[in-house]
């Protein structure tokens, strides 16, 4: 199928692209800037110049396209904000999208993300939600838990370079899925009738709280953790200072996903229906505990190759 992939470039949507151009599919994808999305075009996709941001843009992207996945959000360094990105331009490409008659948009929410109003994230990605079940286009949201990739920065890193890692009460656990399975997943609900107007969970096979997934850092590092707690107390301070200053709005509703992490409610579902429905077999996804492992093996290989003895530069790539 013709299919449009809007964020492209970012962790998720880079996989999303790169799985259904080996599923087959005619990829488009829609890009800001083709010098830094050159990688795309030699995996084999078609880039299109244009942003969520000019609505006019977005006709000419989907011209032809059967499916729109949507993968786009804002960056805490981006000029834009939260608003313009999650909300101004959602909207255009949900109209631009019911406007050419697409026959599938998919849609990445947040699970649980009606629960958490004042968060300006969740807020805006329950919105789009009742905004695109409201629009007549058909569509597939799915609404993941929580991404693995994000714990190398949260984690992994911190616990190699002897850095704090820091915890917010009470612990929420997180039932975390590789950004690749839920590419592979989403790629599998193309064309899929059954997913047409579903809302469908993202979730791995376990929530692990903060204190298990330091844990299992701590094992397969050979390291022990520098942990600091931060009550949300003072998450809170520091996002209404960020929220003062006008470039670090960002920053602010950024930190305001804090809320999130510290409800101490689990962010997990049960995937057996979408295992069902899309002729998945859970035991090729991929498991936290393989994941990191994975990881830190590679990290520790690369220094005991090059006999390097601070692993800062080594973590960041």
């Amino acid at each position: 199928m013709n299919v449009l992939v809007v964020g492209a470039t970012g962790t998720l949507g880079r996989q999303v692209a790169r799985k259904a151009i080996e599923a087959g599919h005619a990829v488009t994808c829609l890009v800001r800037n083709p010098t830094k999305a050159a990688f795309l075009s030699e995996w084999g996709a078609k880039l299109k110049v244009g942003s969520l941001t000019q609505p006019d843009t977005l006709a000419p992207a989907l011209e032809g396209m059967e499916v729109a996945i949507d993968c786009a959000t804002v960056r805490p360094s981006s000029s834009l904000s939260l608003k313009e990105v999650d909300w101004d331009g959602k909207v255009a490409l949900i109209n631009a999208a019911r406007a050419a008659e697409i026959k599938q948009y998919m849609f990445f929410s947040v699970l649980r993300a009606e629960e958490f109003p004042t968060v300006p994230l969740m807020n805006f990605k329950h919105h789009i939600e009742n905004y695109l079940k409201q629009s007549l286009v058909p569509y597939t949201i799915f609404r993941p838990c929580g991404f693995m990739q994000g714990l190398i920065g949260q984690y992994a890193i911190p616990i190699l370079e002897d850095q704090l890692v820091w915890t917010t009460k009470p612990p929420t656990a997180i039932s975390y899925i590789d950004t690749l399975d839920a590419a592979a997943i989403a790629v599998k609900a193309i064309g899929c009738e059954g997913a047409l107007r579903q809302t469908l969970p993202l979730a791995g096979s376990k929530a692990w709280t903060p204190s298990e997934v330091i844990a299992l850092c701590e094992k397969l590092s050979n390291k022990t953790a520098k942990i600091a707690t931060m009550p949300i107390g003072i998450l809170r301070g520091a996002r209404n200072i960020a929220n003062f200053f006008q470039w670090t709005w960002n920053i602010g509703d950024r930190l305001a996903f804090a809320e999130v992490l510290a409800s101490g409610k689990p962010m997990h579902a049960e995937m057996q229906g979408v295992y069902e429905l899309l002729d998945i077999d859970p035991e090729e996804l991929t498991t936290l505990e393989g994941y990191l492992l994975e990881y830190f093996e590679r990290i520790l290989k690369k220094l005991r190759d090059t006999n390097y003895k601070d692993p800062k530069k080594m973590t960041r790539f």
